[in-house]
């Protein structure tokens, strides 16, 4: 079978809701989704005939790079694991034989957004935290929603002007996940007070307001408490049978966080934890002892399995040494190495910030009216036609083309999926919406 049957092939499977299998040779096809555009990206073949290809930092840097984005430690690529969980691509990893579908995704949420240097740092931030909004990661209260709501609109449109807006201009947007009139009327309301307010001031307003919410930044993971740990949770949570307990652990920048029924127990920051560890299913901390205490307590928790909790375990490593580090640790050597080797190795927060005061260059020019070109048809056999879309690159004449229906922040959306098996180098194709 030619290499042009192969991809015709991989992309009938897609169509028909069937992983693609990957395309052997000198080239894997990575789809990366973000911000109501799909990208692929044509990685090499690493040299010596190995199987694998580009490490993950490397296509990272590409889509940076595409993104005019210089503070992009961060951001992450998001991919589904195999028990459909998501989870952030390893730096050091490399791809096997593709295609791979990725997202692009803020990976650390900075607890002060202002730290940020440039605007454009700030705006795919912004667009973070409105997809979690929307998504219900990031609960928020009726005004609160509406609050950030018209600071998008602000952003976005710029001062109100009843000639050109209408009595309905935010019908466009989405601001909540049931969305309802009242809130849009009470967005408009707000939205007009705001004249004069640039764009970047109402995307750091956002980041003000958002930063507050209980659920900022939280990487939320579902677990069971075990018995008679959960004594040290919290005098006021005392449970004499505690075994089983359904909970949610959340990491963030201060610490670990624990939850049960949507409402915060208990806090352990980061520098009241002395260990961390997992073993099969479990995932243990060991706490410094308190003011009155002679001895250190160990918690346990039951994750559903071996994965999820040690997923878990890298997932604090990496928030750790990214906020409290001022440089990685690095991995051990050797071949009498107990446990495992992972190590965090990207730039830590104060490596970032050492390197962002460096920045000398102009303020990079972006659009940002983001809601707008998340309208895109709703379905193959209505709406739009597809000559509504236009790809970004020259494509190879033998390019292979087909239409997929995907989910955009919460949206129905047709793509064109565009592949070259005959290109020799790494290359990137862009479809976008012109409307």
């Amino acid at each position: 079978m030619c290499k042009m049957q192969k991809v015709q092939k991989a992309h009938r499977a897609a169509e028909d809701g069937r992983p693609p299998r990957g395309s052997d040779g000198d080239h894997t096809t990575i789809h990366l989704l973000w911000d109501g555009l799909l990208w692929s990206f044509l990685c090499q073949r690493r040299p010596q005939g190995d199987k694998k290809f580009a490490k993950g930092q490397t296509l990272l840097d590409m889509v940076c790079g595409h993104l005019n984005l210089l503070e992009r430690d961060y951001f992450g690529l998001t991919f589904q694991d195999t028990d459909n969980t998501k989870s952030f691509s390893p730096f050091n990893s490399c791809f096997n034989v593709g295609p791979w579908n990725f997202g692009f995704a803020v990976k650390f949420y900075p607890p002060d957004p202002s730290v940020l240097i440039e605007d454009i740092t700030r705006y795919y931030l912004c667009l973070q935290l409105r997809d979690d909004i929307l998504s219900g990661r990031l609960p928020c209260s009726f005004v609160t929603h509406a609050l950030l709501g018209s600071y998008t609109v602000q952003a976005e449109l710029g001062d109100y002007e009843p000639e050109e807006h209408g009595p309905d201009y935010v019908n466009d947007f989405h601001f909540a996940p049931n969305q309802t009139r009242e809130l849009e009327e009470r967005v408009m309301e707000l939205h007009h007070n705001y004249r004069g307010m640039s764009p970047a001031e109402a995307e750091m307003n956002f980041l003000e307001n958002a930063k507050k919410l209980s659920m900022y930044g939280v990487d939320l993971h579902h677990a069971k408490v075990q018995g008679c740990s959960l004594y040290c949770f919290s005098v006021f949570f005392y449970l004499s049978d505690s075994e089983g307990i359904d909970i949610m652990l959340g990491v963030s920048a201060n610490g670990l966080l624990i939850y049960r029924d949507r409402l915060r127990i208990n806090r352990f920051a980061w520098p009241k934890i002395l260990k961390i560890s997992y073993k099969r299913s479990n995932f243990y901390i060991k706490i410094r002892p308190g003011e009155y205490e002679q001895f250190e307590s160990t918690i346990g928790f039951k994750l559903p399995n071996h994965r999820a909790s040690k997923r878990l375990w890298k997932v604090c490593i990496e928030h750790h040494t990214f906020f409290r580090l001022v440089s990685p640790e690095p991995p051990p050597k050797g071949f009498l190495v107990i446990g495992s080797k992972f190590r965090y190795s990207g730039r830590t927060q104060a490596q970032t910030r050492q390197a962002s005061a460096l920045i000398d260059r102009p303020a990079p020019q972006f659009d940002r009216s983001v809601s707008k070109r998340y309208l895109l048809p709703r379905s193959i056999d209505g709406g739009k036609n597809p000559d509504s879309f236009t790809v970004g690159m020259d494509i190879c004449r033998e390019a292979v083309c087909s239409l997929h229906r995907v989910k955009i922040f919460q949206q129905e959306c047709l793509l064109i999926l565009c592949c070259s098996p005959q290109s020799e180098r790494g290359q990137m194709f862009l479809v976008k919406n012109e409307n």
